[in-house]
């Protein structure tokens, strides 16, 4: 339980990160892409204006902290029950918010952290209460399922997406953070792992869902980083993350609570959900309008937290 919670939290800080240098890289691409007209007739960013902002040096030094972030994850999603692991690693909201501080110059009211303690308040809790996690084997019809929904969710996410524009920056947080969930449903059911077979493993269709849902859910949060608030798209991407793999890993994994600690668990569970909506809530004006004092003051305190 312990090295599963370590590698958990190692992998929160390496997303937590990674969101922040992706999002200044973004917003950098963004606002020249912007000033060149290259945007979608919604006005959200165009394909290519996506595609610049992968390729800004922040951007791929972030992408490295993801592919870091996501081994870790991936040991700790077979390690803990589902409702713990994703809920840990989606504390990289509390990471992001920091260091958006310093390197995106957002001033966090009071409410933000408020809201960021209760998500902590509630990680405590959680980990008190979980007990262990429950096996990964599932019929293979229940792996094509995850592999039709991982494709439904991450394509049609897209289409909705780009059609919403810059309107769609929570949409886009909520669906990258489905495709991530689904990612640790895949790694938790995946065949040929333990002990290893690598025929097994090609075939299983659980690896090709890990594969659609992450690469997915990458492009949806780069999108989402773009046209709205980090502190949103990112607290949007937690309750994705973690609500639906938390209630999969529970009735149909067999994930469990301490013995007469149930209450605590799920008390845990709703307020990291809940804490997690209030900073999406509350963080929402500082991305979306081009007016207003956070929108006015947010490029020279990014370029300096920077440069």
């Amino acid at each position: 339980m312990l090295i599963g919670l370590l590698t958990a939290v190692a992998a929160s800080i390496c997303y937590g990160t990674g969101s922040v240098l992706q999002a200044v890289g973004s917003r950098r691409s963004a606002r020249r892409e912007a000033a060149a007209g290259s945007t979608t007739q919604h006005g959200g960013p165009s394909l290519s204006s996506t595609a610049k902002a992968a390729m800004t040096w922040e951007f791929i030094v972030g992408t490295i902290l993801d592919f870091v972030g996501f081994g870790l994850g991936a040991l700790a999603a077979r390690m803990l029950p589902l409702f713990l692991s994703q809920t840990v690693i989606s504390a990289n909201l509390v990471i992001t918010a920091v260091l958006s501080v310093k390197l995106l110059g957002i001033r966090l009211t009071r409410a933000e952290w408020t809201s960021i303690g209760v998500v902590c308040s509630a990680l405590v809790l959680l980990a008190t209460a979980a007990g262990p996690e429950g096996g990964g084997r599932t019929a293979v019809s229940t792996h094509w399922w995850l592999l039709a929904i991982s494709l439904l969710l991450m394509v049609g996410g897209t289409v909705v997406v780009r059609l919403m524009g810059a309107r769609a920056a929570i949409l886009a947080g909520l669906l990258s953070g489905l495709g991530f969930g689904a990612l640790g449903v895949g790694v938790r059911v995946l065949d040929g792992v333990d002990p290893f077979d690598l025929g097994t493993l090609l075939a299983d269709p659980a690896l090709y869902a890990i594969l659609v849902a992450g690469t997915g859910g990458m492009y949806l949060h780069t999108v989402a980083l773009q046209i709205g608030s980090v502190n949103g798209a990112t607290a949007a991407l937690v309750v994705g993350e973690t609500v639906l793999p938390g209630i999969i890993g529970v009735l149909w994994l067999g994930d469990s609570s301490r013995p007469g600690l149930a209450w605590l668990a799920v008390t845990g569970f709703l307020l990291a959900v809940a804490g997690a909506v209030a900073v999406a809530w509350f963080g929402a004006p500082e991305g979306g309008a081009q007016d207003g004092p956070r929108a006015q003051d947010e490029e020279p305190r990014e370029l300096a937290g920077v440069g």
